[in-house]
């Protein structure tokens, strides 16, 4: 569909009245993105609302400061309303699925004559299940169905997560609708293992069945979505969609014009999707909880019945699992040479090429079979459970037996599944590349357990597969998606489409004047002995006349080292990530900043890409070391056996390329707005001595270089 030109005149006037709304300048970088999306979808071909014309995406790169997320919602926005397709916006992160709903939006429709509509979409392990709550409640003894009611009379303070006086604030509050059960929107962070205690999946909900129905959260957050001009997603979530097929969860593929923000995160997030696992001790003691809930269900159902027949043949089932999951462990246990050292109390053990020895190839067939046996009964109970719903139909299980039940066998189907597909993945035949197959073992005070592993090491077919050939276009963008200047490493992660277009957006940033990047003589390499005592009496001297330092780290032992030495000496300066919640460490820090009084923080991976500090809180930027990949990742290594065998070289097609994407955002923390100035300082002189450092330096933005010598 060319683009009409009532959509190219809404597109170009919701612009104009953007930046005379929020009374800013045109950027030249942010013309150039609404150009190419609007372009971009303006030229797919369709034939009654199908597409006709091949896959395709939009690929572009656009730096701090070129406004991408106002640029992508311009340009779409219209060109999605004229062809009645949803639009769907999927962030990395939900600190900016937060920013454009509850602000990126409202701007845009508050300024521009845009006539929308948009809704938040999470999964529904992000929302509150009134029912579990209940549940919870009643196990302790606390209350039960007929009294619930009660605790909404209640008006409770804060309480410690876990305690019985949390859940019922958290039921006052849900109740009294000062909370819309989103786990988000919790005042306070709510730990992962308290949550799961109020939260489910689609195997334990019942959906219309259930009593809460009507005033369940998750429901209602969906109600607007049929009816959503735009839906803001997340990667998980559209990934988890694919996964079931398209359409379960968000606008199938067909009917959607997609936009990643964020998307260097895509193919990984895609791995970790496809990705699967089983720990061999925490699935025997599962299979015994399994066992004692069967024995409390048999009471419940008739003997003779449909229900208490495949009853007996899951625990039939069970039994076989844990046996073989039994010699699969003694074999892992007496046939891998583990290597344990004395601070790390795991040792890896991978299968080159991912294949599997004989003996263990047959022992995952015999765990396949017998997994898949185990899961279809359990399946086959739910079944029996909720079909005890319908009151138009008589059924051998009473209604309230399903109700407390179903929830219980659906989390325990849900589990075997999960392990049938690590079992799967170890039976499937090797494709190119092979996927990566590993065991962990751990040790603990008081245990130890031995963890299998499945991965793609690319994401390359199944996001073909599953998306790009269905969707009816994609735009992926982000700050960081080339690697080395170019776009090769993310086409081949990604999987992209033959004609994806691509395009870097020039930044605004005057770089030459703003910043500079400086690489001062040090006597030791980082991978001599020498360079921790080296770094130890060199970073003070760095960060001395300076307001607010940013020392970004590769391993979080030498962090600690580092702080270790230095704290003592430097009492209220020193920061690191790991002191408390990443909110309050930038907090304090920023504090500090306010109060005149120098502040310097220590962070890893995560402070080198997912922070902002514009202005005066950060002022110089330290990187210790070239942040290369862990060497001991075993998805990173199959993939380097993998490239090494078809005549490559890994460290340059892979190691390299990684390395220039995480350097680039660990520098980009340094100016966050066209006001701000710096310095960068880099302490690994391989960036000067090595061949490929030369590529790695000429990746980073154009700062003024600083390199003695």
């Amino acid at each position: 569909m060319a683009l009409s030109e009532q959509t190219k005149q809404q597109i170009q006037q919701a612009y104009r009245d953007m930046l005379a709304g929020k009374q800013v300048r045109a950027r030249y970088g942010q013309r150039l993105m609404i150009a190419e999306i609007a372009r971009y979808m303006g030229d797919i071909t369709d034939n009654d609302g199908q597409r006709t014309s091949p896959p395709s995406a939009c690929v572009v790169e656009a730096g701090t400061g070129t406004g991408k997320t106002l640029a992508y919602l311009i340009a779409a926005i219209p060109v999605a309303k004229a062809l009645n397709k949803t639009l769907v916006i999927s962030t990395a992160t939900v600190a900016l699925q937060d920013q454009i709903v509850l602000k990126d939006l409202p701007d845009l429709k508050k300024h521009s004559k845009l006539d929308i509509n948009w809704t938040l979409a999470k999964g529904r392990g992000r929302y509150l299940c009134m029912s579990r709550l209940e549940g919870r409640l009643h196990d302790e003894g606390n209350g039960d169905s007929d009294t619930m009611p009660l605790f909404l009379l209640d008006a409770p303070g804060k309480e410690e997560p876990g305690t019985r006086a949390f859940f019922e604030e958290m039921l006052a509050s849900y109740g009294a609708r000062k909370w819309d059960g989103d786990r988000d929107h919790w005042p306070e962070q709510i730990p992962d293992d308290i949550w799961r205690q109020v939260t489910t999946d689609h195997r334990q909900c019942t959906n219309r069945h259930c009593s809460y129905f009507d005033s369940c959260a998750f429901f209602e957050a969906r109600k607007d979505l049929d009816a959503a001009d735009i839906v803001v997603a997340n990667h998980d979530l559209v990934l988890a969609d694919l996964a079931l097929g398209g359409g379960a969860i968000l606008p199938e593929p067909e009917n959607a014009l997609f936009i990643f923000d964020e998307a260097h995160h895509l193919p990984d997030k895609a791995l970790n999707h496809f990705a699967a696992s089983i720990s061999l001790n925490s699935t025997r003691s599962w299979l015994k909880q399994l066992s004692q809930m069967l024995v409390k269900m048999q009471p419940h159902l008739s003997p003779g019945t449909q229900g208490a027949k495949t009853l007996e043949r899951i625990s039939e089932a069970a039994r076989e699992v844990d046996l073989v999951v039994t010699r699969v462990y003694e074999y892992c246990e007496h046939n891998i040479t583990w290597e344990f050292n004395d601070e790390r109390r795991s040792a890896q053990w991978r299968y080159p090429e991912g294949q599997l020895p004989d003996a263990m190839a047959e022992l995952a067939a015999e765990a396949r079979i017998a997994s898949a046996n185990f899961s279809r009964h359990l399946g086959a109970l739910a079944e029996e459970l909720q079909g005890a719903f319908d009151e138009r139909k008589t059924h051998d299980i009473d209604r309230e037996t399903a109700e407390s039940w179903y929830p219980v066998i659906g989390s325990f189907h849900s589990r075997s599944e999960e392990q049938l597909r690590l079992w799967a993945a170890w039976c499937e035949e090797t494709k190119s590349p092979p996927p990566a197959r590993w065991t962990v073992r751990q040790r603990w005070d008081h245990g130890e357990d031995i963890t299998l592993y499945s991965s793609p090491v690319l994401a390359d077919d199944l996001l073909h597969t599953r998306l790009w050939s269905r969707a009816y276009g994609s735009v992926l963008t982000s700050a960081t998606l080339t690697a080395l200047g170019k776009f090769d490493r993310l086409r081949s992660r990604a999987g992209l489409p033959e004609d994806a277009r691509y395009l870097v957006v020039p930044s605004s940033f005057r770089y030459q004047q703003m910043a500079t990047v400086e690489v001062p003589a040090m006597k030791a390499m980082p991978t001599d002995d020498g360079f921790l005592e080296e770094l130890i009496g060199r970073l003070p001297t760095l960060w001395q006349g300076e307001t607010a330092t940013l020392v970004l780290f590769t391993s979080r032992r030498q962090m600690h080292q580092v702080r270790d030495a230095l704290a003592g000496d430097y009492p209220g300066l020193i920061i690191t990530q790991d002191d408390m919640a990443k909110g309050e460490v930038l907090r304090q820090h920023c504090a500090r900043v306010d109060e005149g009084r120098p502040s310097v923080l220590f962070g890893v991976a995560s402070f080198a890409e997912g922070i902002d500090l514009p202005g005066k809180y950060l002022h110089h930027v330290v990187i210790t070391r070239l942040p290369f990949s862990v060497p001991d990742d075993p998805i990173d290594a199959s993939l380097a056996e993998w490239v090494t065998q078809r005549g490559g070289n890994p460290f340059m097609e892979i190691t390299v390329p990684e390395a220039s994407i995480k350097l680039v955002q660990a520098v980009g923390r340094l100016l966050r707005t066209e006001e701000d100035t710096g310095r960068v300082t880099i302490l690994d002189r391989r960036i000067v001595a090595r061949r490929y450092g030369q590529l790695l330096l000429d990746s980073l933005p154009p700062f003024r270089r600083v390199i003695e010598y």
